[in-house]
């Protein structure tokens, strides 16, 4: 059943609301229409999808709280936030450069900071399949799009 192994609702989780700059706002939008468009999503164990997915931080955790597509509960899996804070944050220092760049670098310029920025977006992309390894089976763009997703919460405002 792949054809089910997947999300049909997402929704960041936050306690407080949020303003973020516009395009950080448009990247989650692109990232969530994406994800629905297409995904690969499988917890381990009896569970057939469609799936929800509520992603949230709490304290030192990220929580991947996993519903049927009625919402019934399934499986919440927590991550250790701090396997992911270096990566989040030289993701951040790059992108920084990146928008910076567009605005009075060469297009050469331009390129090489977006290749480390994409090197460093799969390696985040990797690390999360890595992390839910025995508990969520997703695949890279997948793994991508909810990378991006979590970057996003990390942003305060």
């Amino acid at each position: 059943m792949p054809h089910r192994q997947k999300l049909v609702k997402i929704e960041l989780v936050e306690k407080h609301l949020v303003r973020r700059a516009a395009e950080v706002e448009h990247e989650r939008a692109v990232a969530l229409y994406d994800l629905l468009e297409e995904n690969y999503f499988a917890p381990n164990g009896d569970f057939v999808g469609p799936y929800a997915l509520y992603i949230r931080l709490e304290d030192t955790r990220l929580i991947f709280d996993v519903r049927k597509e009625d919402e019934t509960p399934l499986v919440q899996v927590p991550l250790p936030l701090k396997t992911f804070q270096s990566i989040v944050k030289d993701y951040f220092l790059i992108c920084e450069s990146y928008f910076a760049a567009i605005k009075k670098s060469t297009p050469s310029q331009i390129e090489a900071i977006d290749m480390g920025r994409r090197g460093l977006h799969n390696e985040g992309s990797e690390l999360l399949r890595e992390r839910l390894g025995g508990k969520i089976d997703i695949d890279f763009d997948t793994a991508r799009r909810l990378f991006t997703l979590i970057c996003i919460l990390h942003i305060r405002g």
